[in-house]
C-alpha cells in the first residue's frame, strides 16, 4: 500500500526533535510522498534544503512554495519577486500555500485577495499547480479561479459545500481531506467524503496541526495518515487498499509526482 500526504509542514520547528524518526515511520506506515508547502519565504532555502537532503529513509519530500494567508503581516513587499526567482531556481511541485482566509477577522480582505492574485499568476507563468487554503472564502476563491485559471491543483482542507466541490472539480483541482474526517462529531465532512467522487479526492494531515481522533490533542504527523484513509473506507464502504491506491493515483497526477 502506497500514500502520498499532500499537506503536511515537517519542516516547522514542531518537527525540530525528531523528525527524521517520523519520516522513519511515516515509510513503515506506507507513505511514499509528503508535499510540503511553504508559510513565509523565510521558510523557503531551509524547507528546500530538507526536501533536497539526500536521505533515502522513508518518503520522498516534495517541495511547494508560496505566501500563505494568515501571515499576511510577515510578508514583504519583495516577497513575491522572490517567489517568482525561488520558483525558477527551484521547480517546486506546486504554488503553495496560498488562499484567502475570511475566519482571522484582523486580516485584511484586499491585501489577502492582492497576494492571491499575484501569486496566481505566478502559478499561471510558471504551469504549476497551487495548493489552496480556505476558510469562509470558497465562492471568491472559486471566481478568482475562474478569472485567472491555472492548471488545478488541491483545495486543501475541504470544507465547503457539494455545489463548490463540483466547481474546483470543474477547475482541474482535487479536495483534501485530513484528521477531521476521522472524528465521529464531523458528520458533514463525512458525508461530504462519502459523496465526492473518489477521482476527487487527495488524502493530507496539515501535521503538525488538525490531528487524527486518536491523538487527540497531540501533534499532528504524517504517518497519522492512515487514519484518514481508515475513516475514509469506513464512510465510502470501501477497501481501504482500493482507496490507498486511487487517492494516490489522484495526488501524482494533479501534483505531477513522479
Amino acid at each position: 500500500m502506497e500514500l502520498i500526504d499532500t499537506h503536511c509542514h515537517l519542516d516547522v520547528p514542531e518537527f525540530a526533535a525528531d523528525r527524521a524518526a517520523v519520516r522513519q515511520r511515516s515509510g513503515a506506515a506506507g507513505l511514499v510522498g509528503i508535499v510540503i508547502p511553504a508559510i513565509h519565504a523565510d521558510g523557503w532555502s531551509g524547507l528546500l534544503a530538507l526536501c533536497t537532503d539526500g536521505s533515502t529513509l522513508g518518503p520522498a519530500l516534495y517541495p511547494a512554495l508560496g505566501l500563505h494567508p494568515v501571515y499576511l503581516d510577515q510578508h514583504r513587499e519583495t516577497d513575491i519577486a522572490a517567489l517568482e526567482r525561488a520558483v525558477a531556481d527551484a521547480r517546486p511541485v506546486a504554488i503553495g500555500e496560498i488562499g484567502l482566509d475570511y475566519v482571522v477577522r484582523e486580516l485584511d480582505p484586499a491585501r489577502q485577495q492582492a497576494l492571491f492574485e499575484a501569486q496566481l499568476e505566478i502559478a499561471r507563468s510558471a504551469g504549476l499547480p497551487v495548493l489552496l487554503h480556505v476558510r469562509k472564502a470558497h465562492d471568491e476563491v472559486l471566481t478568482t479561479l475562474r478569472r485567472l485559471p491555472v492548471v488545478g491543483g488541491v483545495a486543501h482542507a475541504f470544507n465547503g459545500s457539494l455545489q463548490q466541490a463540483q466547481q474546483y472539480r470543474d477547475l482541474g483541482f482535487k479536495l483534501g481531506f485530513g484528521g477531521m474526517l476521522t472524528f465521529e462529531r464531523s458528520t458533514r465532512l463525512r458525508r461530504l467524503a462519502a459523496q465526492i467522487p473518489l477521482e476527487s479526492i487527495v488524502l493530507e494531515t496539515d501535521a503538525p496541526d488538525l490531528t487524527v481522533a486518536a491523538h487527540r490533542g497531540e501533534r499532528n504527523s504524517p504517518e497519522y495518515l492512515t487514519d484518514v484513509l481508515a475513516a475514509l473506507a469506513r464512510v465510502r464502504d470501501a477497501d481501504p487498499g482500493d482507496l490507498a491506491a486511487l487517492t494516490t493515483a489522484n495526488a501524482r497526477a494533479v501534483l505531477n509526482l513522479p
